[in-house]
C-alpha cells in the first residue's frame, strides 16, 4: 500500500472514530440534561427532595447518571433472583437507593429518607422517559427536533363505496 493511501485511510478512520466519539458523547451530554430536568422536577412534587444552589442540582444529575451508569447494572445482576420473585419491584428499590445515594457525594443535595428517595425515583423515571421519548425520532436517533421533513411513502389500496353503499 503506498504512503498516500495509508495516510488516506488513517485519515478517515481517525474522522470515522471522531464522529463516533461526538455522537456517543452528544447522547450522554443529552441524556444528562434530561436526567438534570427530571431531578430539577422532582422537589416540586416530593417534599423530601430538594437542593440549595443549580451546582448541586447538575453534580446530582452527573452523580445519579454515573451511579446508573454503572453501579445499577451489578446491582440489577446480583439481584435478579430477587427482582423475579417479586415481579420486577424491586427494581424500583434499587432506583431509589440510587437516588439516596446521590446526597452522600454531593453537598447541597438532600433527599430526607427513604420514602422520598422511592417517590423521586419513580418521578424521576417517567420524567426521564416522557423527555426521551419526545426527544426520540421515529429511527431511534435522539434528535433536538422531532420535525421529519421527509413524509414516508405508504403502499397499499384504497377502498371506495359505491352510491348503494357497497364496496
Amino acid at each position: 500500500m503506498s504512503p498516500v493511501l495509508q495516510a488516506d485511510f488513517a485519515n478517515r478512520l481517525h474522522g470515522e472514530r471522531d464522529f463516533e466519539y461526538r455522537a456517543a458523547m452528544r447522547h450522554f451530554v443529552f441524556r444528562w440534561m434530561i436526567t438534570t430536568v427530571a431531578v430539577m422536577a422532582a422537589p416540586a412534587f416530593i417534599s423530601g427532595i430538594r437542593y440549595d444552589t443549580a451546582g448541586a442540582l447538575i453534580g446530582a444529575a452527573l452523580v445519579l447518571g454515573i451511579l446508573n451508569a454503572f453501579v445499577r447494572p451489578v446491582l440489577l445482576i446480583l439481584s435478579a433472583p430477587l427482582i423475579l420473585v417479586t415481579l420486577g419491584f424491586f427494581i424500583l428499590v434499587i432506583n431509589a437507593l440510587m437516588l439516596f445515594w446521590v446526597p452522600s457525594m454531593i453537598m447541597g443535595f438532600h433527599v430526607d429518607g427513604f420514602g422520598s428517595a422511592f417517590w423521586g425515583a419513580i418521578l424521576i423515571g417517567i420524567i426521564s422517559w416522557v423527555l426521551s421519548a419526545f426527544f426520540r425520532g421515529s429511527d431511534g436517533q435522539v434528535h433536538i427536533l422531532t420535525h421529519h421533513t421527509q413524509i414516508k411513502r405508504v403502499e397499499g389500496r384504497v377502498i371506495e363505496t359505491t352510491e348503494d353503499g357497497r364496496k
